[in-house]
């Protein structure tokens, strides 16, 4: 059975459960989802053990770097995102989008020279096991509008906001006077 280091750390967007493998991060997930993103992580790798740590794979410190705003916090991160080819393809091109930034599922798909893949794209997306760190956030609709995100619109607001990435009224709509996002429930 393989191990994975984790950790859950408070955040302004929530609790975010941090987790690395052999030293490497492979999960950054909202708290709500860390089980099924552990169960999406196991059905590639099989059965992990979790034992607690402090900085998995280095992924608390950089975020909490970002979260006090060095948006380029996660630039040297050694990241091992577990999925298939395709996947890891994608998550790797969100990772290229700059901070500032936004792109669409098309855009990706054409930089990965898949243009018909749009939908793939957006499943891989959606599968992101690595949220923040591998910008799925920056990922809006073709014309612009702000779109869907796993962890909620408001989480993507915030994020967008805190880079100040694409058209401010993607985000102005939830301008965060709090520390913390405030979410439903």
């Amino acid at each position: 059975m393989q191990e994975l280091e984790v950790t859950t750390m408070e955040s302004p967007v929530g609790p975010l459960t941090v987790g690395a493998r052999s030293g490497r991060l492979c999960m950054v997930a909202f708290a709500s989802d860390a089980g099924a993103v552990t169960e999406r992580l196991e059905r590639h790798v099989g059965p992990l053990e979790q034992t607690a740590g402090e900085d998995p794979g280095g992924g608390v410190s950089a975020l909490r770097r970002y979260f006090d705003g060095d948006l380029a916090a996660f630039d040297e991160l050694d990241v091992g995102p577990i999925g298939t080819d395709f996947q890891r393809t994608v998550w790797a091109a969100l990772r290229s989008v700059p901070v500032g930034e936004t792109t669409s599922y098309g855009e990706i798909a054409a930089s990965i020279d898949s243009p018909g893949a749009v939908r793939a794209v957006g499943s891989a997306n959606g599968a992101n096991p690595i949220v923040v760190i591998v910008p799925c956030h920056r990922v809006v609709r073709s014309d612009g509008s702000l779109g869907g995100y796993g962890g909620g619109l408001d989480r993507k607001r915030w994020l967008l906001a805190h880079e100040r990435a694409g058209d401010p009224s993607l985000w102005s709509q939830s301008a965060p006077a709090a520390s913390k996002v405030d979410l439903p429930g």
